[in-house]
């Protein structure tokens, strides 16, 4: 098990969104298990006896809760960031280039709506908190922090499977993007309308992880509520 004592706050925070992570993914794997392998059409579905097994609080000796609070813990995070990042995107300049002129307005303009949905949401992390000490050991955090994720999107290399390992790094870098966001700010806010951004970008290959990451921890929430049902129902 996991020790967090005698942690600072930005190593506590990591740690938290790499556990939410971890369960986010695990609840994926529940929530879609080849229940059955036969000659004909495979049968994929819920299983609650391997839910139980990566999260019961018995079965993980406490650890499961923890897991399934740290994933809600990555979903606010991630929510925050979609919030932040409203007005790089509110800016006439910026387009997102689809390819069809027509797709390019419709695509933006579903995107505004869904920041426009989560400044509503009220926020119960304030990353102001984090980096807050001496400038020397704040850059030394930040960087730290860059190349643990470098590292981590380096294992998923690794993973045998196409489609986990694509999951894997999307998610990777959706975070990383998040973070990107959350402490740049002030960066943010003071971009010109209609010129180019200076002192922040985004690019192509960070807003489709963005979105596709949220889109993802979204899914294992809604699994997540499934699987409590399917566990009053076994009851």
């Amino acid at each position: 098990l996991f020790s967090w004592t005698g942690l600072c706050l930005e190593k506590r925070v990591f740690y938290k969104l790499i556990s939410g992570l971890h369960a986010s993914i695990n609840l994926h794997l529940c929530a879609n298990y080849l229940l059955e392998e036969t000659w004909g059409k495979p049968r994929w579905g819920p299983n609650v006896k391997e839910f139980i097994r990566r999260f019961d609080p018995i079965e993980t000796k406490g650890e499961g809760p923890r897991r399934l609070k740290n994933l809600y813990f990555l979903y606010l995070i991630e929510l925050r960031a979609l919030s932040k990042v409203a007005p790089y995107f509110e800016r006439s300049v910026v387009d997102l280039y689809t390819g069809n002129g027509h797709e390019d307005a419709e695509s933006k303009a579903l995107l505004l709506d869904i920041f426009r949905d989560t400044k509503s949401f009220h926020m119960h992390f304030d990353e102001k908190s984090m980096f807050a000490g001496d400038k020397k050991g704040a850059k030394s955090l930040k960087e730290e922090f860059r190349l643990h994720f470098k590292n981590i999107s380096r294992i998923m290399d690794c993973v045998g499977c196409d489609k986990c390992r694509l999951w894997g790094k999307l998610q990777t870098q959706g975070l990383g993007t998040a973070l990107k966001i959350l402490f740049s700010e002030k960066e943010i806010q003071s971009l010109p309308e209609n010129s180019p951004s200076k002192g922040f970008q985004l690019t192509r290959q960070e807003i489709v992880a963005l979105v596709n990451a949220f889109g993802r921890l979204s899914t294992s929430i809604r699994e997540l509520q499934n699987f409590k049902v399917l566990l009053q129902q076994t009851r």
